[in-house]
């Protein structure tokens, strides 16, 4: 299963950082679609938030892990616009996961 963990800041609700671990195991490596739709949403919003806002994001991977957080000290105007994009990026997970009846993906929200 896929498990994602997204860190909100307590005071104004805004994500600040989320992990994506684990494999959906629908099909074979290479194969599987919910793997690929999933690499392929969390991907391209730290990409887009890099070329698009032009803050780089701290992030980690590896195989079966993507870790990403915004950096401090950015301006307002670049938070709100990651903010959009993350924003987004949860609703794309969450119609993967529906269409899927939830059945290989795990979605979190913690307070930070």
């Amino acid at each position: 299963m896929i498990e994602i963990l997204v860190n909100r800041r307590q005071s104004d609700r805004s994500i600040r950082s989320f992990q994506v671990s684990g494999h959906a195991e629908f099909d074979k490596p290479g194969k599987d679609l919910v793997c690929a739709g999933v690499s392929s949403v969390t991907v391209g919003t730290v990409n887009a938030i890099e070329e698009v806002v032009g803050v780089m994001m701290e992030h980690r991977m590896a195989k079966g892990l993507l870790s990403a957080a915004l950096p401090e000290g950015i301006t307002e105007e670049q938070e709100r616009q990651a903010g959009l994009l993350l924003e987004s990026m949860l609703v794309m997970l969450r119609a993967i996961k529906e269409t899927y009846h939830g059945k290989y993906i795990s979605m979190k929200e913690s307070d930070i």
